[in-house]
């Protein structure tokens, strides 16, 4: 991402974010709204820092060259483990000065499928979040994955079905936005899911034709409930720090929810992910992919379509010299052998 973009990014989120070299939590301009961390943004700097703490093992004498970023993620082919997570609401989280919802949404969407790669689609309040979501995801032909947010009552099925009629292959919902109260402030209550209550999206999204994810998993104990659910895919992910205060960063969660899985699902992880390194550091600790939220929209407000792409090249760049300098021949090989006291694979 060059620093045209990250500059028009910074004026026009003026305010709500600086765009600061180092997106880590620590000079946030705003909690939440905005795209700070809440309360103190402890849980913020923990994903970063967590991340930070995690070594990989240098290998430079082997015949790893030419590195495969590709992957498969529930039937979709993507050139690299990477996902745009669901981001909605420019008008008060990122300042909306010269870029709309449309505009915003078309730019994620698109530009991550020129890349090769997909992007998520958000929800909230106002409707135009969803509704601008769901439109270019459309427009792209179903390659998106739409998410909706934990609602009560009838909005919450009216919404999964509104997801399925895009013509996305996966549908999601982020159950980490259970305990965002301004919705409820709003007349627009979402709350906590009961296994029944998961179980019965499941199938919903199902018997729509397509695959159902989950994001904002912590524990072990829910990654056993997404699993009885019937969940294909969970996302260890802490909503980047903006729902609950004083949680650990998700690559401390990451290696206890995919051991207990165990390839009985996709497991993804999100937090603090901001270039290829951070992203071979995910698959190593266990994710099959990885969801970046805050750079993309960065990339997004600051160059739409094309500054999206950017990045997505940036990240490519990153990934493949990370991955030939720890002799990682492709995605699928990833894992714990990676990290400094791993163990030894032969390549």
């Amino acid at each position: 991402m060059n620093a045209s973009i990250k500059d028009r990014a910074r004026e026009r989120m003026k305010g709500f974010c600086r765009v600061c070299p180092q997106c880590d939590g620590k000079n946030c301009a705003s909690g939440v709204p905005g795209m700070g961390g809440l309360g103190t943004g402890a849980a913020f700097r923990a994903n970063a820092e967590a991340l930070r703490q995690v070594r990989l093992t240098m290998r430079c004498l082997h015949g790893v060259t030419s590195p495969r970023t590709d992957t498969e993620f529930l039937g979709l082919k993507l050139s690299l483990p990477v996902l745009a997570a669901p981001i909605g609401g420019v008008s008060y989280n990122m300042g909306g000065q010269d870029v709309d919802e449309e505009q915003y949404c078309e730019a994620i969407i698109g530009g991550s499928r020129a890349a090769g790669i997909i992007g998520c689609g958000g929800d909230g309040v106002p409707d135009v979040i969803h509704k601008s979501a769901f439109a270019s995801i459309r427009k792209a032909g179903g390659w998106g994955i739409p998410f909706v947010k934990p609602w009560e009552g009838d909005e919450l099925n009216r919404k999964l079905d509104m997801a399925l009629e895009t013509g996305c292959a996966v549908v999601g919902v982020d159950v980490d936005a259970a305990g965002l109260v301004t919705l409820r402030k709003q007349g627009r209550p979402v709350s906590p899911k009961t296994p029944a209550e998961l179980a019965a999206m499941a199938d919903r999204v199902h018997r729509g034709g397509a695959k159902f994810m989950i994001k904002g998993v912590m524990s072990v104990a829910d990654a056993q409930v997404a699993l009885e659910a019937g969940v294909d895919a969970l996302v260890v992910s802490n909503h980047g720090g903006r729902v609950l205060d004083s949680t650990p960063g998700t690559a401390e969660v990451l290696p206890r929810v995919a051991a207990f899985v165990r390839g009985r699902a996709a497991v993804l992880a999100d937090g603090g992910v901001r270039d290829g390194v951070d992203v071979l550091k995910m698959l190593a600790l266990g994710a099959s992919a990885v969801l970046i939220g805050r750079p993309f929209s960065i990339a997004a407000m600051g160059g739409l379509g094309e500054g999206v792409a950017a990045y997505i090249e940036e990240l490519r760049g990153q990934l493949l010299s990370a991955m030939t300098l720890t002799c990682c021949p492709d995605v699928a090989s990833a894992g714990e052998w990676l990290l400094d006291g791993g163990g030894v694979k032969c390549c």
